[in-house]
C-alpha cells in the first residue's frame, strides 16, 4: 500500500491520484475516473472533488491501494 502524506486537513481525490503518479495532469482525471473502478473506504466513488482525510484508503481496480497520511 502506497501512502500519500499531506500537511493540510484534507486532499481531493483528483489531487491524490496526481500525487500518487497515476496521472500527469488534471485534465486526465475525469476519463480516469470513468474508466476505472475506484473505492474510498470500500464505497464506490467517481467524484474527483471527493475530500479525503488522513486514514482514508483508496482502491483502484482492486489492484492499487493508496492510504492518506498526515505529515506533522
Amino acid at each position: 500500500m502506497k501512502e500519500i502524506w499531506i500537511t493540510t486537513p484534507f486532499i481531493t481525490l483528483g489531487q491524490a491520484l496526481k500525487y500518487a503518479g497515476l496521472l500527469q495532469s488534471g485534465g486526465e482525471i475525469k476519463l480516469y475516473l470513468a474508466s476505472n473502478t475506484i473505492t474510498v473506504n470500500q464505497t464506490p466513488e467517481n467524484r474527483r472533488g471527493r475530500k479525503l482525510y488522513p486514514g482514508d484508503v483508496i482502491h483502484i481496480n482492486q489492484q492499487i491501494a493508496l492510504k492518506i497520511g498526515i505529515k506533522s
